[in-house]
C-alpha cells in the first residue's frame, strides 16, 4: 500500500517513505526547512487521509564539548539560514572535532574552529557564505556568531561567542556590516567566561593565544 500513498508535509520536503517501512509500519522521512509547527498529511492515492498530526519543530541545538567545560548553543535558522545549514555541515562531519578556541580576548570575544594544536590552520571544507546581518539579531553577551576577514561574504569555519554586548559588531551601514549573530548560548555560559579569562600570549603573528591550549573535542547536533 504504500507506494499508493502521498505525503503532504508543509516545510518538509523530498517527503520519501524509506525501505524500512513494513507493511505495518510506514517509516516517513523529508528535510525539515523551518521551525514550528509541521502539519503532515498522509493520503491514498484517491486523496481520502489515512493520517494527519501536527509535529513541532523545535530550533537546533549543539553540545560543544570543551577541556574547560560543556557549552550548548541554540540556533536560529529562521534569522540566518545560510549561516545555520553551514555551520550544522560542518558539525555533522565532525570537522570541529580536536580544534581550538584559538583567539581570547578578555571582555570581547572567544574564537575558535579554525585551528588545531600547535596552531596548525584547519582548512575549510565548504565554500564561503553570504553574510547574515541585519536580521534582528545582535551581537550580545553568550550570542553566537560568525568569524570572517574584511571580505563581508568570507565567513567558513570560525565562529565566536561574545563576552558582553558588542554593538559595534553588529550592521551598521552597507560600508560596515558587521558579524553574522546566528545563535545564542543556553547553557555553559559559566564557562565560556571562564575560557574568556584565561592567560593569552602572543604566537608569531598571531595574538591573544591561550597559553595552555583550550581544545573543542566534540561538536554534536543534539536537537
Amino acid at each position: 500500500m504504500r507506494t499508493d500513498m502521498t505525503a503532504s508535509t508543509g516545510s518538509c520536503t523530498n517527503p520519501k517513505f524509506t525501505s524500512q517501512s513494513t507493511t505495518d509500519l510506514a517509516v516517513l522521512t523529508c528535510t525539515v526547512t523551518a521551525t514550528g509547527p509541521l502539519p503532515i498529511s498522509i493520503k491514498t492515492a484517491g486523496g481520502a487521509v489515512l493520517y494527519a498530526t501536527t509535529l513541532t519543530v523545535l530550533q537546533p541545538q549543539v553540545a560543544m564539548v570543551t577541556s574547560m567545560g560543556n557549552i550548548v548553543l541554540e540556533l536560529n535558522p529562521t534569522a540566518a539560514p545560510i549561516t545555520v545549514n553551514n555551520f550544522l555541515s560542518y558539525v555533522s562531519s565532525g570537522y570541529y572535532a580536536s580544534t581550538l578556541f584559538h583567539r581570547v580576548i578578555p571582555g570581547f570575544v572567544i574564537q575558535g574552529g579554525g585551528f588545531t594544536t600547535g596552531l596548525v590552520f584547519k582548512p575549510n571544507v565548504l565554500p564561503t557564505i553570504a553574510l547574515e546581518t541585519n536580521k534582528g539579531l545582535s551581537n550580545v553577551r553568550g550570542s553566537l556568531a560568525m568569524a570572517r576577514t574584511t571580505e563581508p561574504n568570507s565567513a567558513q569555519a570560525q565562529f565566536f561567542v561574545n563576552l558582553i554586548d558588542n554593538p559595534s559588531l553588529d550592521y551598521q551601514s552597507d560600508a560596515s556590516p558587521g558579524y553574522a549573530v546566528f545563535g545564542r548560548v543556553v547553557s555553559g555560559l559559566s564557562v565560556v567566561d571562564a575560557i574568556g579569562s584565561v592567560p593569552t600570549t602572543a604566537v608569531g603573528a598571531m595574538t591573544d593565544v591561550p597559553v595552555t591550549d583550550v581544545t573543542i573535542s566534540l561538536v554534536v547536533q543534539i536537537q
